[in-house]
């Protein structure tokens, strides 16, 4: 224990059920609407690739957990992703400073070139305090949403049926196809069929979520839909496009449109009726493609990046 009072140190697996009340405090104060069940989070924490007792650094004081820095490492890439959040209660007591240090030494460990941190345009706090960090803004994200009643349902029954659902065994395509539609998109980390089958496993997602289009037996593009719970969005729930590709080979071909109207589809027929999703600013393409199809904006979020000395 410092002199402060709190104590910095790695996740243990028995700060579970703490850790997921703080996660729910911190959902509560972000006023994300969302709700995340002990399950999701469990899942999370074991997805390929992560360990959370290496890349996950507790504050706690008096054996209360009040906040947490997280390290999630994307090394092919050469970068790890820092988050942080300290309880209120508990902020401007150098708890951050400490857990930004244990973070820089985790990446420094793990041979990480940069570290990247994402925040939302409107928390001014965080973009007057990253700069001194070492931080320097490096891109933006756009947040779009659509009604699914706003989009013509002819448009949405005619690309839905030109494609299929992703079937079990298809994980290695799906991430061929990633890598290839990616492969020069900035901050993308390239994906395995291992991870892919964990996620498209989660409790909250299946098969049936990602639609496809395809050439004979080549996936040629992909639409991977996601639903969360919101009580903020009309019937509680909100559709995401958690990701959306086409193989470089097929592009100027209409695919890209007719996966997303597709997606959309997929979504509205299981009663969603918001659809969200992010785009890199620097991607006109994808931005005027969602444009088109009646996706208008909804925030920003902004990335920060920190060479690792």
């Amino acid at each position: 224990m410092s002199k402060s009072g709190y104590n910095i140190r790695n996740y243990r697996s028995s700060d579970f059920d703490s850790f997921v009340r703080l996660y729910r405090i911190i959902d509560k104060a972000e006023s994300s609407g969302r709700f995340v069940s002990e399950e999701a989070i469990s899942e999370v924490l074991s997805r390929p690739g992560t360990s959370p007792e290496q890349g996950i650094f507790i504050a706690e004081t008096a054996g209360k957990m009040v906040g947490y820095a997280d390290i999630t490492p994307e090394l092919a890439i050469g970068r790890v992703i820092f988050y942080c959040w300290i309880h209120p209660s508990h902020r401007r007591k150098g708890l951050a400073t400490q857990l930004f240090e244990h973070a820089v030494q985790r990446a420094r460990g793990l041979g990480a070139q940069v570290m990247h941190v994402e925040v939302p345009q409107y928390n001014q706090t965080a973009r007057n305090i990253l700069p001194g960090m070492g931080f320097k803004y490096v891109r933006r994200y756009i947040g779009l949403r659509l009604y699914t009643g706003r989009v013509s349902q002819q448009d949405m029954d005619e690309a839905a049926s030109e494609c299929r659902y992703l079937q079990p065994g298809e994980e290695e395509k799906l991430a061929v196809l990633q890598n290839r539609a990616f492969a020069e998109h900035w901050g993308y980390n390239p994906n395995t069929a291992e991870t892919i089958i964990h996620d498209i496993n989660m409790s909250h997602r299946s098969p049936e979520d990602v639609v496809l289009t395809y050439d004979g037996e080549k996936v040629t593009g992909y639409c991977w839909t996601e639903i969360i719970e919101d009580d903020e969005a009309p019937g509680g729930k909100r559709g995401l496009i958690y990701m959306i590709g086409t193989d470089p080979d097929y592009r100027g071909k209409g695919l890209g449109k007719k996966v997303l109207l597709a997606g959309i589809a997929c979504l509205k027929n299981k009663g969603i009726e918001l659809v969200e999703l992010m785009v890199d600013s620097n991607n006109t393409v994808a931005y005027e493609l969602y444009r088109s199809v009646g996706f208008e904006l909804r925030s920003s979020n902004l990335w920060y990046e920190k060479p690792v000395d």
